[in-house]
């Protein structure tokens, strides 16, 4: 048991004495990569202010978006002890903290973003929440924002699995999303949001993967102009909240978390499909070049990751393959 864990036991007797207490002035941090009017910021803050009424002030939210409390990874980590209430996080980088997770976070697992959606709102999509809760990593999955499609963006044009040999493309730091460019022929290495723009302008790496809001938003455009539409990942990204503030609501508060969580999940998908369109649109307009690709090499090429990742999935897989 590592000293870490060891805290984290000790204070938990104190926590559930502090359950029975009024819960007046409780706030809850939430926290963000993304900038201020993201989706997935926009849809967290109107979760928190409906908390916040619906306690009658007895839980109140801050948000810190645009990375100010550090890194997903780092996030994560204050979300274990307790010190960061909320997060949204990438399934990438809860992949080596939950492995359960890695379902979705497999090349190709799902058909497209349509599929993607009727998962997460299905009963599969409830099971992995509750993996993330059942969890020994102190943490409560409560529901799912939508992170779309990550498509390829690089400095040189990409149009077929030909033209990624060689390549140095930037991950979340996953082993299986590094192993998944490597298996395409390129280098994956694994980085933070916040040091691609630089490493782009260097030429540390030579492109990266992610959806287009993403890439408009951090402006890696401005350093890398080809986005090709691998569709190799469609990710699922959950809101989590610490299990020591968890055990500390009351069953009401509890209740009152869960229903805006999951009024979350579907008002950000909403501003999801509307920024999406227009980061489309602007990237466009800044002279960035969207290119259709064969999908099949790629797909064929991950294989071996499906194969490898997959095994203790692979009744799982079966189920998210039949929904229709």
């Amino acid at each position: 048991m590592n000293f870490k864990r060891k805290l984290l036991l000790a204070a938990l007797p104190f926590a559930f004495c502090l359950s029975g207490l009024a819960q007046a002035d409780m706030t809850l941090k939430i926290a963000e990569i993304h900038p201020a009017g993201y989706p997935t910021v926009v849809s967290q803050e109107n979760m928190g202010k409906a908390i916040e009424k619906a306690t009658n002030g007895e839980l109140k939210f801050r948000m810190f978006s645009g990375g100010v409390l550090g890194s997903e990874k780092e996030v994560v980590e204050q979300v274990q002890i307790g010190a960061v209430q909320m997060t949204r996080v990438s399934l990438g980088t809860l992949g080596p903290v939950v492995p359960d997770v890695n379902v979705f976070n497999m090349p190709f697992v799902f058909r497209d973003h349509d599929h993607m959606r009727k998962v997460i709102d299905g009963e599969i999509g409830q099971e992995i929440l509750d993996k993330i809760t059942n969890s020994e990593f102190n943490m409560v999955g409560l529901a799912w924002m939508d992170g779309g499609v990550r498509n390829l963006y690089t400095k040189k044009p990409v149009r077929s699995l030909e033209d990624l040999k060689g390549m140095k493309i930037r991950v979340i730091g996953n082993p299986m999303f590094i192993e998944t460019f490597n298996a395409l022929g390129a280098n994956g290495i694994a980085m933070d949001t916040g040091e691609i723009f630089s490493a782009l302008q260097t030429g540390v790496i030579d492109g990266a993967e992610n959806n287009p809001p993403t890439m408009l938003e951090h402006n890696h455009f401005r350093n890398a102009k080809y986005y090709t539409l691998t569709g190799h990942l469609i990710l699922p990204e959950p809101i989590v909240i610490s299990k020591a503030t968890w055990n500390k609501l009351t069953p009401e508060q509890q209740e009152i978390v869960k229903k805006y969580a999951k009024e979350a999940q579907f008002e950000e998908r909403r501003l999801w499909d509307e920024k999406s369109a227009a980061s489309e649109a602007k990237l466009k307009e800044a002279g960035v070049e969207f290119i259709e690709v064969d999908k099949k090499p790629f797909f064929d090429a991950t294989a071996p990751i499906r194969e490898k990742y997959g095994a203790p999935y692979a009744e799982l897989i079966k189920r998210i393959e039949a929904v229709e």
